[in-house]
């Protein structure tokens, strides 16, 4: 069992387009709701799915990286929620190996849990993600952590 804090990570990705200019957003807090991080990234030319799912993977990436093994990740894709906890398949070649890579980063939780949520509660996650993109097309191409 983990001492280290655990987490709530909220995830969204934008694109504007579909496919189009992409990004991610990331919030990290603890467990009392306290602000630990926030992270913007642009993806270029994607998909919502491909942005929603890099979104997650930047999320537990992060997770990691700030030494917690205990996660939950809230997010407003129905779809890509389903697709994690394999109640639904992933059908698109590129969308596999992300999944992929979400699997192995899974493991590396003692627990982890994802869950749906509306778009209204999403807000932080989904201001970030509109950010990277307006960000990325001004041509700057970089991770942004607010």
């Amino acid at each position: 069992m983990s001492l280290k804090p655990a987490l709530k990570i909220q995830i969204d990705g934008a694109s504007r387009g579909n496919p189009g200019p992409a990004g991610a957003g990331v919030v990290l807090s603890d467990s009392r709701g306290k602000k630990l991080k926030e992270l913007s990234v642009y993806l270029g030319e994607s998909t919502n799915n491909v942005a929603e799912t890099c979104a997650l993977i930047l999320g537990l990436q992060e997770a990691l990286r700030l030494g917690s093994l205990k996660v939950s990740v809230l997010t407003d894709s129905e779809l890509l929620a389903r697709q994690v906890t394999g109640e639904y398949r992933v059908k698109d070649k590129q969308l596999q190996w992300l999944h992929a890579l979400i699997r192995n980063l899974v493991e590396a939780f003692d627990q982890f849990k994802i869950q749906h949520i509306p778009r209204e509660e999403n807000r932080a996650a989904d201001r970030l993600a509109n950010k990277a993109v307006t960000e990325g097309l001004r041509g700057q191409l970089t991770l942004f952590e607010v």
